[in-house]
């Protein structure tokens, strides 16, 4: 048997063990705007499912206090930094953003967009929905600065 190396210490035990979460990604479908819907969250951790209408989009925008990482599960996306790169992603391809990364996107392709976002604060208790614009003025998530609009559903077109 192996020595313990002696950079690595026991962890000590909570008095209430973590437990696995499970979740499912399915969601209705909206005909325009977009929405975010919480999977799970653990710590600074945490899986958002994202859904748009077909050319919903957002603003350029960085994150300062988080990296996070978009995993399409249908539909395709183009996707824009600072300085006019571009890239178009469809299902099962995804694009990690590094915390201060100027980016916007928009859906792009015949059918509504639905995404895995997955993110990490970069320290305990950072807003993780910390953003700014290009200018670094706080950005709401939420504004018609973010080119939010509102939120028509579907009435049976789900994503599963």
């Amino acid at each position: 048997m192996s020595a313990q190396p002696s950079n690595v210490t026991k962890m000590s035990q909570p008095e209430v063990a973590p437990t696995p979460r499970f979740f499912k990604m399915e969601a209705l479908l909206p005909t325009q705007g977009r929405e975010d819907i919480p999977m799970a969250k653990a710590g600074g951790m945490a899986v958002v499912l994202k859904t748009y209408a077909k050319a919903g989009e957002n603003e350029l925008h960085a994150h300062l206090n988080e990296d996070h990482t978009f995993i399409i599960l249908q539909g395709e996306a183009e996707f824009y930094g600072p300085n006019g790169e571009k890239r178009r992603a469809g299902k099962n391809e995804g694009v990690l953003i590094p915390r201060g990364t100027f980016y916007w996107f928009v859906a792009c392709g015949d059918e509504p967009l639905v995404m895995a976002r997955i993110g990490s604060a970069i320290e305990p208790g950072a807003d993780t929905d910390l953003r700014v614009n290009s200018k670094g003025d706080y950005m709401d998530p939420f504004s018609t600065e973010n080119k939010q609009v509102e939120l028509i559903h579907s009435k049976d077109s789900w994503f599963k």
